[in-house]
């Protein structure tokens, strides 16, 4: 847990380990709120955070490819994990699907 101070809107003005004083508001120290302070603070995002979406999706292309090689079964994992897993799938089989653009080879009608 991290103690932090705040505002009178609420924000947080400041953070530490130890209570104290106007520290005594507690947050997780993985809650959202903190890492958008200490983002704000050093001005710059976490690399490491800004680089789950893409390897989101390279761990998505990579389960895809080792189920089609019969590396391993959709089945071997947990019922949440292939909920999730095809929940993820059908967004982008959806997205995919998507024609924004007409090929004008193609007939419109």
């Amino acid at each position: 847990m991290v103690y932090v101070k705040r505002d009178d809107a609420g924000n947080i003005v400041a953070a530490g380990v130890e209570p104290g004083g106007d520290w005594t508001d507690e947050v997780a120290s993985d809650s959202a709120e903190l890492q958008q302070f200490t983002e704000k603070l050093s001005g710059q995002k976490d690399a490491l955070t800004d680089s789950d979406l893409p390897m989101v999706r390279v761990l998505d292309d990579l389960i895809d490819v080792l189920v089609e090689r019969g590396v391993l079964r959709f089945t071997d994992f947990p019922e949440d994990a292939q909920r999730k897993l095809f929940g993820r799938r059908s967004l982008r089989e959806q997205r995919n699907s998507l024609k924004l653009f007409v090929d004008e080879s193609e007939e419109l009608f």
